[in-house]
């Protein structure tokens, strides 16, 4: 019965583990589904809509091959259109039965780049390019289209290919095995029992040994006699030798016999294991986590998001992602102006006083190598983001930048816009920090935020009067009528101007030069339009410029005005001394937190820099 018994073990055995590695091999199915996508007119770029790519669940892998260089991009659909719209290109669309087509969309406005290369645009949210050959592996979400192209004059690649992956665990393949390996276990064990239980059934029976004859008494020298016969009598004869009386395994027996005993050999079951522990270890070799079960977990929540989306919000002008590689991009601009003194360079991500600060400072250093440059621009750590939510252009990006881990150098405040579609982020304010400055409490990264109106109404100053009445507090100091609008820190800044002034007189005073030119000053605003960004609580901060300008004339008609001790003006203006003066500009780029309308708080300033703007003479 042990023999039935094992071989119903074995046989179950092999039914399990077949059945667990057939999971695994012949009945499994395909890794994953593709789709080839083609087109029947080659344009210079193929967008992907969301929809085809979001056709099958889980991560989707693009394949594209073809000769040089191969772009693919991600992008918000309404994006790619909008930079598409100028020239005509392929989309590929999902029909209703989940076939794709392709269709060429004809430009809709006029632009003349309309063969720029796509590699570099700050609109997408991630791209890779390769030669040849590219293999992208994204995870799209719903909204954001792919496009493919080549440099922008050259064809889109034809030979593209999407792959979703398909589910291929076998969550019963690894337990069938194991049962297996358990039942081959067991029915080896029956099977050695069975072996066992047999030969001990089919052991010698012993009878009982015949009646000894009766032993009659022997005379001793018969004895001796017989012995001595027996000695002389060759081996091997008939006769056994007896045994050494020392042995410890031989004992007397009745009639004076000795019987030898046998030794018993020790039993080796256990190695009898050690094949089927083999076995099943076998089978289990190279197991991975999809032929298990998977135990159904709850989803871990996600944060409460504060803020709440009003209805018809628009999108985020940049992502944080996308803003991180945008910041990467001008900091290395910037880096190599800086390094070349290159303005043109510094002119494809800079505009308006930023610029004119860089530009300035390039043109000095051309000649006083001590000149001091505009801070660069760090690419370590966006600390704040706060993008406009607008959809359509000019876009305008607000950031707090941070040097690294450097506490001892002040972060940077800036705004950025893109002028449309097919233009890159040129930052047109920038300044430092305040030390004891806080940021009001803005929209988040992933909500953004909305530009106040440059005459809006509902703040405590118009956006579009703020640097005026700055620079009025600046020249007429507790004088102005708007003094008491601003807090202690922007009053601080308005004072150390002024000091600046009092120092520049009394220098012009020491050198006994009063008396021959006059020196007079002047506060402005800047010709840039301010940028003003809404916060929660209604306020806005708001990056204004102001321009503070220098005037030094002869008062007499013998008189002339050296720039001997002026290298920077005389840099500038490429004279060493006028008989009718000079005027030097100073750019004060300044970001100010302004409250709503009402509100008992005062006008903040939050950072600002003062940089030469330009030094002309009077003609």
């Amino acid at each position: 019965m042990r023999f039935v018994w094992a071989v119903l073990a074995f046989v179950l055995a092999a039914v399990l583990i077949g059945t667990g590695i057939a999971q695994r091999t012949i009945f499994l199915g395909p890794k994953d589904v593709s789709a080839e996508l083609t087109v029947k007119t080659p344009q210079a770029y193929t967008v992907i809509d969301s929809a085809v790519l979001r056709a099958h669940p889980g991560e989707q892998t693009l394949i594209a091959h073809g000769d040089g260089t191969i772009f693919v991009a991600q992008a918000r659909t309404a994006d790619l259109e909008a930079w598409l719209s100028d020239t005509s290109y392929n989309r590929i669309t999902l029909g209703k039965e989940g076939k794709t087509s392709a269709k060429v969309v004809e430009p809709t406005v006029a632009n003349e780049d309309n063969e720029r290369n796509p590699a570099g645009s700050d609109l997408w949210l991630d791209s890779f390019s390769d030669k040849n050959a590219l293999i992208d592996r994204m995870q799209v979400p719903e909204g954001v289209s792919v496009l493919v192209a080549s440099d922008g004059k050259a064809d889109a690649p034809a030979d593209v290919t999407l792959k979703w992956p398909l589910d291929t665990a076998t969550p019963w393949a690894g337990p069938l095995m194991v049962a297996g390996g358990i039942f081959l276990l067991a029915g080896l064990v029956l099977y050695v029992l069975a072996i066992r239980h047999a030969r001990r059934g089919r052991g010698p029976r012993r009878k009982a040994p015949p009646p000894l004859p009766v032993t009659e008494p022997i005379d001793v020298g018969e004895r001796e006699a017989v012995e001595a016969a027996d000695a002389e009598a060759p081996s091997g004869e008939g006769t056994e030798a007896a045994p050494p009386a020392d042995r410890g395994d031989s004992a007397p027996t009745a009639g004076g016999t000795v019987r030898e005993r046998r030794a018993v050999r020790p039993r080796r079951r256990a190695l009898l294991l050690i094949p089927a522990v083999g076995v099943t270890a076998a089978l289990l070799t190279g197991c991975t986590p999809d032929i298990w079960p998977h135990a159904a977990t709850s989803p871990t929540p996600s944060p409460t998001e504060t803020q709440v989306a009003e209805a018809g919000q628009q999108a985020p002008a940049v992502t944080q992602a996308q803003a991180s590689r945008i910041l990467e991009s001008i900091s290395a601009t910037l880096a190599d102006a800086d390094k070349n003194l290159d303005a043109a360079k510094a002119e494809t991500r800079l505009e308006g006083a930023a610029l004119e600060a860089r530009k300035t400072a390039y043109a000095v250093r051309k000649s006083v190598a001590d000149f001091t440059l505009p801070p660069a621009i760090p690419a370590d750590k966006i600390k704040i983001l706060v993008p406009q939510a607008y959809d359509s252009w000019p876009r305008t990006v607000l950031m707090l930048v941070e040097h690294g881990n450097d506490e001892k150098v002040a972060p940077l405040i800036m705004t950025m816009t893109q002028p449309d579609p097919w233009s890159n982020y040129k930052i047109s304010s920038v300044a430092e920090m305040q030390a004891a400055a806080r940021l009001p409490n803005m929209a988040p990264a992933w909500l953004g935020a909305k530009l106040t109106p440059p005459d809006s109404p509902f703040l405590a100053a118009e956006p579009n009067q703020l640097a005026k009445e700055f620079a009025n507090v600046i020249d007429q100091g507790d004088k102005s009528e708007f003094h008491d609008k601003f807090d202690k820190t922007a009053l601080a800044f308005a004072k150390s101007v002024q000091d600046s002034r009092a120092a520049l007189q009394q220098a012009l005073k020491d050198a006994n030069a009063d008396t021959t030119s006059s020196l007079t000053f002047a506060a402005s605003a800047g010709p840039e339009e301010p940028v003003s960004m809404s916060s929660i609580d209604s306020g806005a901060i708001v990056a204004v410029t102001v321009q503070d300008s220098q005037t030094i004339k002869p008062t007499s008609a013998d008189a002339v005005i050296k720039l001997d001790k002026n290298p920077s003006a005389k840099a500038l203006t490429g004279v060493d001394q006028s008989a009718t003066g000079f005027v030097s500009v100073y750019g004060v780029q300044l970001f100010f937190a302004v409250p709503a309308q009402g509100s008992d708080d005062k006008i903040t300033l939050l950072a600002a820099s003062q940089q030469l703007q330009s030094v002309t003479e009077i003609k």
